[in-house]
């Protein structure tokens, strides 16, 4: 089967809407469409955005769930301390085939994203943004929204705003990666545990946050706190945005307030009435039997106490027509495919347990089992980034979920099941197939000034090599998009003045450029500086 998720599914509703408001109007809110629906946005202080936050108990909602408030508040203690203006980052990338959501938001409502991105930079100070996105469909979204803005990397402005591309890769979305990819580095974690609210992009005080986070923000200082509060629970109030696939009729996104039953959610997508497992928290979380689905509500709380996560809010449901350790299998292999490579625990450790688990699967017996769970062990908390980590619950997970197939694969070879691949994973050769925006500039070697120095080819070795010559090898092809930025940078490092960027003929923007609308005027205040 394996049919992955398209960039933007079916977007549902429980409730009222506050992140997909206007979503039945339009199938894309830009500035003019986002300003009706939403209304203006008033001016903040930073003290006031900091309580907003915690008032909302707003949490990051990529996965980690670190409180929001929080962050921004280490973020502003930095900058004032080392005396530098600090960075705002939307992490836009979603490189996890189960997760869409922060997808939908950058294609469907950019603006939104942008205004919590925007509130955030006036209360820090903060004069540089960036927007990290995977996909051509989110890049070109955010691209169009910015210049609706007026927003731009150009110099000179009160505000840089720049979007960086990254990978459709797991390992890329993580934020170590994201800030190095934004660095010029490759879209990998460094190896070494850095706070970005210490030190993040270009060394400055980093605040980064997923898409779905500076929307929450946006809309929390649009309505209120105690209006906010209103829906959902008390101890986490608002609404969550849930990618639901697996074995359900219709992947969907859904926005839900939390504390609705998960058994409601799994219904609404066509999941079976009773589900052998379902995933929760993507393919970095937790397995959950079918009295656990029945039991628990959509929330952090909830799900954790039977033993589930809400993580980057993807649940997976399998039916009992197909064998879960075959599932899980799949799973692994493409996890294992994953690697960032730098360290033993993921290198070697992820493929040795992707390896235990047929080894079980194919009837290795209690040997098999044993020497799966000790792969596992081993990997779990010695991995340079969270990779190893998430990995390792996803098999222990499954080790704990599915007792009566372990046993069945354990002592009799099969369960009598075959694997009908319900879990979205991408097609082969995927990473390859992906096609970049083009810019419509191309890179040109003076080969009267070229004196073979080879720098060029460091920094943007996409687009040149080096001959057996010594001499550099240019790509006859147009600079995409996303390595605009690193082809620039190869210019300028040319010590012989060699090289240089041109238009094409006829070349055309690959992004439109919609009627800048009026916006509401900000003032720029350090937190604690204004008054609430």
């Amino acid at each position: 089967m394996n049919l992955p998720l398209p960039d933007v599914p079916e977007v549902r509703v429980v409730g009222l809407p506050q992140l997909t408001q206007g979503f039945d109007l339009v199938e894309r809110l830009d500035l003019a469409m986002h300003l009706k629906v939403h209304g203006p946005l008033a001016p903040c202080t930073g003290e006031r955005l900091a309580a907003i936050a915690e008032e909302i108990s707003l949490r990051g909602r990529g996965g980690a769930g670190f409180p929001f408030g929080q962050k921004l508040r280490a973020v502003a203690k930095a900058a004032v301390r080392r005396g530098v203006r600090p960075v705002v980052v939307v992490n836009g990338s979603e490189g996890e085939p189960a997760c869409r959501k922060d997808t939908v938001l950058l294609n469907r409502a950019p603006q939104l994203i942008l205004d919590g991105a925007l509130l955030a930079a006036e209360a820090l100070g903060a004069r540089t943004l960036v927007i990290a996105v995977t996909r051509n469909s989110t890049e070109i979204s955010i691209r169009a929204a910015l210049a609706e803005r007026g927003l731009s990397d150009r110099r000179g402005q009160p505000l840089r705003a720049r979007v960086v591309r990254t990978p459709e890769r797991m390992v890329s979305g993580e934020a170590s990666s994201v800030i190095r990819a934004i660095n010029g580095g490759p879209a990998l974690p460094p190896g070494r545990r850095e706070r970005a609210a210490e030190s993040g992009v270009g060394g400055a005080p980093t605040l980064l946050s997923n898409a779905e986070t500076f929307a929450q923000l946006a809309v929390a200082a649009r309505i209120g706190p105690r209006r906010y509060r209103n829906t959902g629970t008390a101890a986490e109030p608002g609404t969550v945005l849930l990618t639901l696939s697996g074995a359900v009729a219709r992947p969907m996104v859904l926005e839900v307030p939390t504390g609705v039953p998960l058994r409601y959610v799994l219904e609404l997508a066509g999941a079976p009435p009773v589900p052998q497992g379902v995933l929760t928290g993507g393919y970095h979380g937790n397995w959950i039997d079918a009295s656990g689905a029945h039991d628990s509500m959509v929330s952090r709380e909830s799900l954790a106490a039977v033993g589930g996560a809400l993580g980057a809010g993807a649940i997976l449901p399998i039916g009992p027509e197909t064998c879960p350790l075959g599932e899980a299998l799949r799973v692994a292999d493409w996890l294992a495919a994953e690697t960032a490579g730098q360290c033993g625990p993921c290198r070697l450790g992820l493929p040795a347990a992707a390896g235990g688990l047929a080894d079980v699967i194919n009837g290795g017996g209690p040997a098999a089992l044993e020497a799966l769970r000790e792969v596992t062990r081993a990997v779990r908390g010695r991995g340079a980034c969270k990779h190893p980590d998430g990995s390792a619950r996803f098999f222990a997970s499954t080790l704990s979920a599915f007792t009566d197939d372990l046993a069945a694969h354990v002592l009799h070879g099969s369960c009598g099941r075959e694997t009908t691949g319900v879990l979205p994973l991408p097609l082969p050769g995927y990473q390859e197939a992906q096609e970049s925006i083009p810019s419509g500039e191309k890179i040109l070697i003076d080969w009267t000034l070229c004196q073979g120095h080879g720098l060029c080819a460091d920094v943007v070795p996409e687009l040149i090599r080096i001959n057996p010559d010594g001499f550099p090898s240019v790509a006859d092809a147009v600079v995409p998009t996303h390595l605009q930025g690193k082809a620039q940078r190869a210019v300028r490092r040319c010590p012989a003045l060699a090289m240089r960027i041109e238009r094409t003929a006829g070349a055309q923007d690959g992004v439109p450029r919609p009627r800048r609308a009026e916006l509401p005027v900000f003032s720029r205040r350090a937190l604690g500086s204004g008054r609430g």
